[in-house]
């Protein structure tokens, strides 16, 4: 297990020190991930050996939810001052982020000659 979980953390790292020297705006971990999938692909033990733990850690994962809910209730002043305008940002965002995929579906579904209604 130890083994399992270094080489995930190693390449979370790895993600992050990619993304930070280089500037980037992505995630670190999600290069890391990337990286990851990569070294599946040439190393095929190593999905093997890792897959235990991550489905450990998957199994758990509401519980690293709980910072998250810690740091809503550390804002909780934020969200009496501003908890309206959060509110309609985060609905007409939504409703703006639907729009824009069903347009694209629809344009897509147009050039490639399929209609949305068939």
């Amino acid at each position: 297990m130890i083994p399992a979980l270094a080489t995930i953390l190693l390449f979370q790292l790895a993600g992050e020190v990619v993304a930070r020297g280089l500037g980037l705006t992505l995630p670190g971990p999600v290069l890391g991930m990337v990286g990851l999938l990569a070294a599946f692909g040439l190393v095929p033990g190593l999905a093997a050996m890792v897959r235990p733990t991550a489905q450990g850690l998957l199994a758990h994962l509401s519980l690293l939810f709980v910072p998250a809910g810690v740091g809503v209730v550390a804002h909780m002043g934020v969200l009496r001052a501003d908890g309206l305008a959060l509110a309609l940002a985060l609905l007409v965002s939504t409703a703006a982020a639907i729009a824009v995929g069903a347009l694209t579906f629809a344009a897509v579904a147009r050039l490639t000659g399929n209609r949305a209604d068939d």
